[in-house]
This record gives C-alpha cells, structure tokens and sequence, in this order.
C-alpha cells in the first residue's frame, strides 16, 4: 500500500457494548492522530453491531468500517482475519492499533503478516517522533522499557490495559460510518465454537479494582486468603495472587497476576507473602503505588515498592485490618 494516512483502531465488543480497552485504544488513536494531521479510523468486526458505531466516533473516530455479519457473531481467526484486512486495505492507515487482549494476541501478528508488516506487542506507551510511531515496551521480565519503531507500514502495536487513558464521550461528535462486506466462505472457517463457559466473578473484576491485596506462596494457606480477601473487601478492592499460591492451592488461578495471569494497573497493591519474581511483577507495571510486606528484608519485592514493611505478614495484617475496620465503623 502507498499514501498511508490515518489511525486505525480494530475495535472489541463485550456484552453488547464497546468493549473498555477499545476505548483506551481510541483515547491513544486520537493523540497519535492530532500530532500527525490525520484522522482517527476503527473497525467494528461483529453481528449486530452497526449500533455501536456511534459510540466509538463518540469515544474519538472520525470514520468508522461496519463489517457486520453472522459468520462475525464470535471471534474465529478464519473469519475475523480476512475482515480485519479486507478493511485495512480499504481505509489504508499509517497505523493499526489493537487491544493487548486475548482477540488482539491472535489477530494481530497474523494480520501484521497479511499487510506485510510487523506489529510490536504489549505496549506501555505510543508517542510520534519525526512522523513516525515510537512504541514503548517493557522487556528483561518488566525490569526495563526498549522503544520500538518499524521501517514497513502501516505501523502496528497492540496496546497494554490500563495503559491509556480513554477521551471524555462526546455525543454530539460527528463522524462517517462506513458499511463493508464480509465475502467470507464459511469453508474457510475451519474451527467451530460448540461451548462457552464463563467464570463469574464476585466484587470488583481484578482489572477494574483500583486496591488490590496480593498474596504469595508465603501467605502460607487457604485461610491465610481468607484473611486478604476481607481487607480487600473492606477496601472494595479484589484480591490477586501470584503463580504460586494458584499451583499450591490457596486461590483461583482467576486471581493469578503476571506474565502468564492479568496484567493491572491499581492505584494501590498491597503484596503479602510475596518475593517479587520478574515474572509476577510484569503485571503490576501500570501500579502507582506497591506496599510490600515480607520477612525477607532481601525479597526482590522491596525494590518495587513504595513503603516495605519487614515482618511476618500475620503480625501486620491482622493489625491492619482492624485499624480498617475502626476507620469504615467510624
């Protein structure tokens, strides 16, 4: 392609609305795009989804492609691909922005490959230098950020949660909706969905929670969990947990933080019991603010943290907890 021009963001959905890092994505399109003078695209792959169209021009687009079709009722690889491309090569963007979710992990290298380009994963930060893209990513297990640009176009990142800070909507923004055909051979589909389960989630969701309590291996049981999920309710915070603590039992692996669990950005993280493994703290990149508490003054935690308290976390938490307990009663 030639005469690349444009943002464009591959939009998600979620319980019939558009999904929240969509959203960051868009805030970060709309930034990108105001330094370069051009306009801010998305692509809103789905069935039903055409009404959603105003509310991601409402969320910062100018042009919105519609390629809404039953074959696009869930995400499939076969299916959601060649729609992704056939609206690349329609909008034709200098830039191709995607969520760092379970969708954009799947999508996006394979569609980077369809455009003949390369697409940077996990991205903390996007900024333009000299007319081009600069993506920040972190590496060496979060200890360190590299900055990333690509010679081929159009430019392509996935984007971390949390990394980005959405626009105020605005209803009265006023943009152009475009409708694209699927043309796809169901044939091609060579997967088929024949079941979904989905784990609900008590309290806050653990990427939503702006407190969490985290607890390692060195919380030491089940009960010990009990003990941090009532100071993070009391907090109305979640709780989240280390790799660890999951394979020993004491949480759900739904609260697993990390390389291979959720990655957050809470304002404060309370770490119990925890060592500070590069791979545990991978997740906690976008955390403002870590408190550790561990009886090994040499964890790697207390190079993270804010405030380290060196203790056994039973003759901390407990005090804590009840000083918590006095401050909502009075």
């Amino acid at each position: 392609m030639a005469n690349e021009s444009g943002v464009l963001v591959i939009a998600e959905t979620a319980d019939g609305a558009v999904a929240g890092i969509t959203l960051e994505v868009l805030g970060a399109a709309r930034r990108l795009a105001d330094g370069l003078g051009q306009p801010v695209q998305a692509a809103l792959l789905g069935q039903g989804v055409e009404p959603l169209a105003q509310a991601l021009i409402a969320a910062g687009a100018d042009k919105v492609y519609v390629v809404d079709a039953p074959i696009l009722a869930e995400y499939q690889t076969d299916a959601f691909v060649p729609a992704a491309e056939k609206v690349c090569r329609e909008a034709n963007p200098s830039i191709v922005l995607l969520g760092q979710t379970d969708v954009g992990r799947d999508l996006g290298p394979r569609l980077a490959f369809r455009l003949g380009t390369a697409v940077a994963m996990d991205c903390l930060d996007l900024a333009i230098s000299g007319g081009r893209l600069v993506m920040t990513r972190a590496c060496y297990g979060g200890n360190a950020n590299a900055q990333h640009t690509c010679k081929a176009m159009p430019q392509m990142a996935t984007v971390r949660v949390k990394s980005q800070e959405p626009l105020a909507p605005d209803a009265s923004r006023q943009g152009q909706v475009i409708k694209v055909a699927a043309d796809i051979d169901p044939a091609a589909v060579r997967t088929k969905i024949t079941d979904r389960r989905k784990v609900e989630a008590e309290g806050i969701r653990l990427e939503d929670a702006e407190v969490i309590v985290g607890g390692g291996r060195g919380v030491g049981s089940l009960e010990g969990f009990q003990t941090l999920t009532e100071l993070a309710d009391l907090m109305k915070g979640a709780v989240g947990s280390t790799r660890a603590a999951c394979d020993a039992g004491f949480c759900s692996v739904a609260t697993q933080i990390g390389l291979t669990g959720k990655v957050v950005s809470p304002a404060l993280y309370i770490a119990v019991g925890i060592s500070g493994a590069s791979q545990h703290m991978a997740g906690l990149s976008g955390a403002k603010n870590i408190v550790a508490i561990n009886k090994d003054p040499e964890a790697n935690v207390f190079r993270y943290c804010r405030y380290g308290i060196v203790s056994d976390w039973k003759a901390v938490v407990p005090t804590f907890l009840s000083k918590v307990r006095q401050l909502k009663a009075g």
